[in-house]
């Protein structure tokens, strides 16, 4: 993938999130999920520090993505659905 492709579907995801989070269907533990990967990602408190070369930054791909993954997972598939064509049609 090209690093606009990547841009471009970064932002897609994230306003993804953000129309997920304010659909009143969206399971509470979706929306918690979602607080949970926004707070790690700018949180300075990291598992592994930055400053350890490359391990340090892992931490931060790895379990971001994760969070989100797992939060998309758990909403129910209408709702995903939905909202997705939402994003697609912009």
């Amino acid at each position: 993938m090209k690093l606009k492709e990547i841009k471009n579907n970064a932002k897609k995801y994230i306003e993804l999130c953000k129309l997920l989070y304010t659909d009143s269907r969206t399971p509470k533990t979706t929306k918690i999920l979602l607080w949970i990967a926004i707070g790690y990602a700018l949180s300075p408190i990291d598992l592994i520090p930055d400053f350890i070369p490359v391990i340090g930054y892992l931490d931060d791909i790895v379990i971001v993505p994760v969070l989100l993954y797992i939060a998309i997972k758990s909403v129910p598939k209408d709702v995903y659905i939905e909202n997705y064509v939402k994003i697609l049609n912009k």
